[in-house]
């Protein structure tokens, strides 16, 4: 069965191209040109991924992430934007988005990515699935317990929103426990291409597990900056 994909964009050109494109890649696709319509549309329909701009009419791009977010819906979300500017990157990301393309991309560029995001948001199917972790097997790092297969994590019992992106990080985070990993391997490892160095990605998403596993954001116990370095997630020390 075909995946399926929401493309929003206000342009009409733009969701012509990208639909055609998509299409002839084997996805189904269904398309807003608005934002009400689209926050509408992914509430009410299940997709695999989300092409959203940031300026659209009615409700803009970062409003509707921030939205689907809230409600509990963790669709991948790819944002596009037509502005070079970091803040917009960064606070979309902030507001659960997976990825960003800045405008003018390629239609291919725009395929190649999806694929990206999907195959990377499925990580535990096929070769995909990390090499020492069985398909079944439950992993527990203090009060954090992960199911790989279920991709469910659960702290003190009580079960966690992550977003694919953020499993995926906690996941291989688990994986090289005890090991200093820098931004520019978790970019890599987890993002699965080059963003020419923009690691901030990476500090994004590692604030938005700190919110969700550690006690105290401030002084986190499980996963630790190595000043100049990167992240190394370590098992918490009891008292």
């Amino acid at each position: 069965m075909s995946q399926k994909l929401l493309i929003v964009d206000d342009e009409e050109s733009i969701v012509t191209l990208l639909q055609y494109n998509l299409e002839q890649g084997g996805f189904e696709v269904v398309t807003a040109m608005d934002g009400r319509t689209a926050l509408q549309k992914a509430m009410n329909e299940s997709f695999d991924l989300i092409v959203l701009d940031l300026m659209l009419p009615e409700i803009d791009g970062l409003e509707v992430c921030k939205q689907l977010r809230q409600n509990k819906i963790l669709t991948p979300i790819l944002m596009l934007t037509a502005k070079d500017d970091e803040f917009d990157k960064v606070l979309g990301l902030e507001l659960g988005a997976d990825d960003y393309l800045t405008k003018p991309f390629s239609p291919r560029e725009v395929v190649a990515r999806v694929r990206a995001i999907l195959r990377r948001s499925q990580p535990y199917q096929g070769e995909q699935k990390a090499s020492h972790i069985k398909e079944t097997e439950k992993i527990t790092i203090g009060d954090v317990e992960v199911h790989p297969e279920n991709y469910e994590v659960f702290l003190s019992g009580k079960s966690l929103d992550l977003t694919p992106k953020e499993f995926e990080l906690l996941l291989y985070l688990i994986n090289h426990k005890g090991r200093v990993l820098t931004r520019d391997q978790l970019l890599n490892a987890v993002w699965n291409y080059e963003f020419v160095g923009d690691t901030r990605i990476v500090d994004v998403h590692i604030s938005h597990l700190r919110e969700k596993i550690e006690p105290n954001t401030k002084k986190p116990v499980y996963i630790k900056t190595v000043r100049g370095l990167g992240y190394k997630l370590e098992e918490p020390v009891k008292e």
